[in-house]
């Protein structure tokens, strides 16, 4: 029915009509009237914006009042035979506000802190992560050319670019999101948009133990040995938690000290007074003025860091970070993508390679042995959570070969209601790292090592779960028979 249609109707039936235009409001459903109706008051707000010279001395709050000020009396005065419901009005307001001074349909996404990602798949395909599963959203763009334009003004504010010659880009938005697009002639059906939600409350073990990725013992053992300078490399999966886990660290680091933080799009949100951020910067549109990783590397070791924390090791920049944490710079942390920590480890050594110095395999491992101390594995499990699988510790040398020994690991034995049933254990291997951190004063409950200790979590559903599992005999057999088999094959 139109606009104009619905004054003809009586109040009951208006107000009837107005609820369900609100539920339409809720699915993304609207009328082309009301689509016409946003255009032109649009194409008058750009006018409008356009013929204020002084429209930039202006705060965000101060223009966005000014915007609705200027619908407000357009719908008062130019489009006052419009019949619009609250409702509408509201959403007329809010979707101008956000075109002109947030990023569109995509604000009232961004905005829920249930979503943790946000897929655009051009115009008319939204989707969304919420609690670990995928969602197609009623929500669209106008066209591709609106879609564009969102990407552009999301690029250009970190002083990036995208066009045709640079048709895909990394970015961020100003709460620390992580922002990806690729548009044609790269992106077959339209430009394409992935916006990974940097969450507020991530930057703290304690998030992690309300989240169950960690225990209150693991919570402990991971804050002891970053203040005991240990060099920690973090892997994992696209999605897995492994920039979340590194923020969370890096939260433990001691105030009194220089931090470094290296990154391509600027993702950490570190707590401490004393840190410099640096990241990368790409090509202009004359193929030159790179910075990369590795520069920003180099550089750093010159600044007198006690910290160096990388947000993500890719590429080159493998050899001069183990030759940072091999000459004095301890306390070194990076995440990387691997499945398992031997698979870290591969990697590792194959983007020493990339550095282009003629290297024998055995010194590279050498070099490897020696600069890192521990490998956190993250994983996202069936059920979409996020959890530390794994903390190895890497011991030296044995011939040719790395040699590890897994400290804390998550067992999983099942799936109930779609959730993951799983807890984690001690292997019963004591850390060798535990003899640095007596000589600095750190000192730690070593019962949490024993493979009979039972963990605790924060949630009381979860140590429920705990107990639940220790009264079944077979499950508990099965935990003890996998910790003794991971024993004999480390050995």
């Amino acid at each position: 029915m139109s606009l104009k249609d619905r004054l003809n109707r009586t109040p009951e039936k208006q107000l009837q009509q107005e609820k369900s235009y609100e539920l339409l409001f809720q699915t993304g459903e609207v009328s082309s009237e009301f689509l016409q109706l946003k255009e032109r008051i649009h194409n008058l707000l750009i006018e409008k914006v356009n013929a204020t010279p002084t429209w930039i001395n202006f705060s965000d709050d101060e223009q966005k009042d000014l915007i609705r000020e200027f619908i407000d009396n357009q719908l008062e005065t130019n489009f006052k035979s419009v019949p619009l419901n609250r409702a509408e009005k509201e959403r007329l307001i809010r979707e101008l506000v956000q075109e002109t001074k947030g990023y569109g349909p995509l604000d009232p996404l961004l905005e829920d802190p249930d979503i943790s990602d946000i897929l655009v798949n051009g115009a008319k395909n939204i989707y969304i992560e919420k609690n670990g599963k995928l969602h197609k959203t009623p929500i669209t763009f106008k066209d591709n050319n609106h879609l564009k334009n969102i990407i552009e003004r999301i690029v250009s504010k970190v002083g990036r670019r995208i066009d045709e010659k640079s048709p895909m880009v990394d970015a961020r938005l100003p709460d620390g999101s992580r922002v990806n697009a690729i548009i044609p002639p790269l992106a077959i059906d339209g430009p394409s948009l992935s916006i990974r939600k940097f969450k507020g409350d991530a930057g703290s073990l304690n998030s992690l133990l309300k989240w169950g990725s960690i225990t209150v013992e693991i919570a402990d053992f991971l804050s002891s040995i970053v203040k005991a300078r240990a060099n920690i490399v973090i892997s994992g999966g696209t999605g897995s938690g492994k920039t979340t886990l590194l923020n969370s660290l890096s939260d433990e680091i001691p105030h009194d000290e220089r931090i470094i933080t290296i990154e391509d799009s600027a993702e950490l949100s570190l707590k401490q007074e004393h840190i410099v951020r640096l990241e990368t910067r790409p090509a202009n549109i004359e193929g030159t003025g790179q910075i990369s990783t590795r520069d920003l590397v180099i550089n750093a070791l010159r600044m007198r860091p006690d910290r160096i924390v990388i947000g993500e090791c890719r590429g080159s920049e493998a050899l001069d970070m183990l030759q940072a944490m091999n000459t004095g710079h301890d306390g070194s942390l990076t995440t990387l993508h691997a499945n398992s920590p031997r698979d870290a480890l591969s990697r590792l050594e194959t983007m020493v390679l990339f550095a282009g110095i003629n290297l024998p395999d055995r010194n590279i491992k050498s070099q490897i042995a020696s600069a890192i101390d521990f490998i956190i594995q993250t994983n996202r499990l069936e059920d979409g959570s996020r959890k530390v699988i794994s903390i190895s510790e890497v011991t030296g040398m044995e011939e040719d070969i790395i040699s590890m020994q897994e400290i804390f690991h998550f067992e999983q034995v099942g799936l109930e209601n779609g959730k993951v049933v799983g807890v984690h254990i001690s292997t019963g291997i004591r850390p060798e790292f535990i003899e640095k951190m007596l000589t600095k004063g750190i000192n730690i409950d070593v019962s949490i090592f024993n493979k009979e200790h039972r963990h605790t979590y924060a949630s009381k559903d979860a140590n429920n779960l705990v107990r639940e599992l220790e009264k079944n005999a077979p499950v508990k057999t099965r935990l003890m028979q996998n910790n003794a088999l991971a024993q004999r094959l480390r050995k």
